[in-house]
């Protein structure tokens, strides 16, 4: 071999060698949370060393905190302890339906610009498909450990959302498996399962159930979930709302359950030991910790006035099991609770072997993350082929044929030309719901479409509010001079979400009229697709025999157009059912 070409070979030798290190430079780009063998001072701790039990190492670090230094451990926000090594953390992260920034926990930039977008929630339910559910939280979780790796995001997620879908006006709906408990409970012990991926006592991420319980208002005609009052039966409770709870925590083996704003029967969740210490500790034996509802302790006492003093509402959810508190309150009140003589130490102490027993299982104080089980991950295993993939087959999996006259599937042959139409028919994020993050790439319906045939695209309306009707004509010319029409109409974040429910079920604005006029115009057959999280009363197109055919596609998340397009051309097949039966029960309104 020459000296060329071994100079050569050297050189390509270090330049692979510099790639592999600045990869795992990127990926153990977290310093230790806590236990970094490189510090003398703690490497040594009793609490530091990994071949004692979880609760020995829980008990020592107790011991050696202070009580200011606990008490600012309480709140979601935790402080650093530099004298013990611990490094600061941020417990709210949320991925709901894929690793979302909604939280302060997590951000994306850098070399995690974004990460893969499942279909909302109420979408993957339709799919009735349990090993789905758990596959979904498995990929979510590798993103969120690559992510936790690469310093971008926490281990504690506050998901999933498993509210029984009780009203279809609630605009949080969407983040529901729906109405039905059963449903509720499978989907959610299958997707904490996959969330989680317990070896033993051991986690990748921690989940969260939530919001326990009977909660399913946030804003309805004056009534807000702050000031909401659930009466219900105790039959009411352990038949509907509070399944999907159990099962996360019996069968899914959740780590975290959090309790929400509203009162049950007149008493604040946060601060019901019967619903905390006695159903979900006692009866339930969860294995994890309580976490409020953000500055819903607060809200307890400033909107609720549930206690005369702020202390006392302090007091009152610590001792009724609550050991986390999203939002300041506990570390402004908690020490003048004690000193009051309302709340021990020992309360304190018990609160906080939850939290810091559930970061040992994450190998939060195991020392490098990098030398963990997960400690490879990184950038290279967010938004995979094959996770991209299966957030495709999730939202194929979630559509559902309402009415079929015998217009589908559309032909390639036949259906050279297609109008596609309407507010929903060229969007992207809208695809996504809500307690979504950046996700890797999109296609929407239209762009979808167009890689089936040639498309005419009008959007009728220029959002989905739909206040006017002057773009109506040209919907009409494209409809008229097209193999076949689509429609894409429905609701987005403008109309249901997050303290914003719906007043009533109809389409907004004049989309009603947008999908009358458009199929009577129409040459060829015209099919209406719905793109929503709650059930919207479409009665008139069902019975109108010029609306041949309709799909419910939810929130179909980053490939939710290519698999809209994938059912029209019968590519493949759609769902039977969806969650939300009740539609039928409200059409009236």
């Amino acid at each position: 071999m020459s000296r060329t070409t071994k100079r050569d070979s050297l050189t390509l030798l270090l330049l692979l060698l510099i790639a592999i290190l600045s990869i795992s430079s990127v990926e153990s780009g977290r310093p230790p949370f806590a236990c970094d063998p490189r510090n003398g001072l703690t490497r040594s701790l009793r609490f530091c060393r990994t071949n004692l039990p979880i609760h020995v190492r829980v008990r020592d670090l107790l011991g050696r905190l202070t009580l200011p230094e606990k008490i600012r451990l309480l709140v979601n926000n935790a402080i650093d302890v530099p004298r013990l090594g611990i490094r600061g953390y941020e417990w709210w992260s949320e991925a709901l339906h894929g690793v979302s920034n909604v939280g302060p926990g997590t951000k994306f930039g850098g070399s995690f610009p974004g990460a893969t977008s499942f279909p909302q929630v109420i979408t993957t339910a339709a799919s009735f498909n349990e090993s789905l559910w758990e596959r979904i939280g498995q990929v979510v979780s590798d993103e969120a450990r690559a992510m936790y790796n690469g310093g971008m995001a926490g281990l504690t997620y506050w998901s999933p959302n498993v509210n029984i879908f009780r009203d279809p006006r609630w605009g949080r709906g969407q983040e529901t498996p729906g109405e039905d408990p059963v449903l509720a409970g499978k989907y959610a012990a299958s997707y904490v399962r996959g969330l989680q991926s317990a070896t033993g006592n051991r986690l990748k991420v921690a989940a969260c159930c939530k919001h326990y319980t009977a909660y399913d208002l946030d804003n309805w005609k004056g009534v807000d979930r702050f000031h909401f009052n659930a009466r219900v039966s105790k039959q009411d409770l352990a038949d509907t709302y509070n399944v999907p709870f159990k099962a996360c925590v019996v069968e899914g083996k959740v780590a975290s359950v959090m309790c929400s704003y509203n009162q049950v029967n007149g008493k604040p969740t946060c601060a019901d030991p019967d619903l905390l210490k006695g159903t979900i500790r006692g009866q339930w034996h969860l294995n994890g910790y309580i976490v409020s509802d953000c500055d819903s302790v607060g809200v307890m006492y400033d909107t609720q006035h549930f206690t005369v003093t702020p202390e006392e509402s302090a007091a009152a959810t610590i001792k009724a099991g609550l050991d986390l508190d999203c939002g300041p309150f506990l570390a402004i009140y908690t020490d003048l609770a004690i000193r009051r003589g309302l709340l021990t130490v020992t309360d304190v102490d018990m609160a906080l072997a939850n939290t810091v027993t559930v970061q040992m299982r994450l190998g939060m104080f195991d020392g490098e993350p990098s030398a963990q089980p997960y400690g490879h991950l990184g950038p290279r295993h967010v938004c995979t082929p094959d996770h991209k993939q299966l957030a495709l087959e999730a939202a194929r999996q979630g559509i559902v044929l309402l009415k079929n006259s015998g217009s589908l599937p559309l032909s390639t042959s036949r259906h050279r030309t297609v109008a596609v139409i309407g507010p929903n028919s060229d969007v992207t994020e809208t695809m996504i719901g809500n307690y979504a993050g950046v996700a890797c790439d999109y296609t929407s319906p239209l762009k979808g479409i167009s890689r089936y045939v040639r498309t005419v695209h009008q959007a009728g309306c220029s959002n989905v509010a739909c206040k006017a009707n002057n773009l109506f004509g040209f919907a009409e010319v494209a409809a008229r001079h097209a193999d076949a029409t689509v429609l894409i109409m429905g609701l987005d974040q403008s109309i249901e979400a997050e303290f914003k429910d719906r007043a009533g079920l109809l389409l907004p604005g004049y989309q009603q009229e947008l999908v009358t006029r458009v199929a009577q115009a129409s040459k060829g057959p015209t099919i209406l697709v719905l793109m929503s999280g709650g059930p919207i009363d479409v009665s008139f197109a069902k019975y109108d025999r010029r609306v041949s055919a309709i799909l419910w596609a939810g929130y179909p998340g980053q490939a939710g157009g290519t698999a809209i397009a994938d059912v029209l051309f019968g590519t493949t097949n759609p769902g039977k059912f969806n969650s939300l039966a009740q539609c039928r029960k409200y059409q009236t309104l």
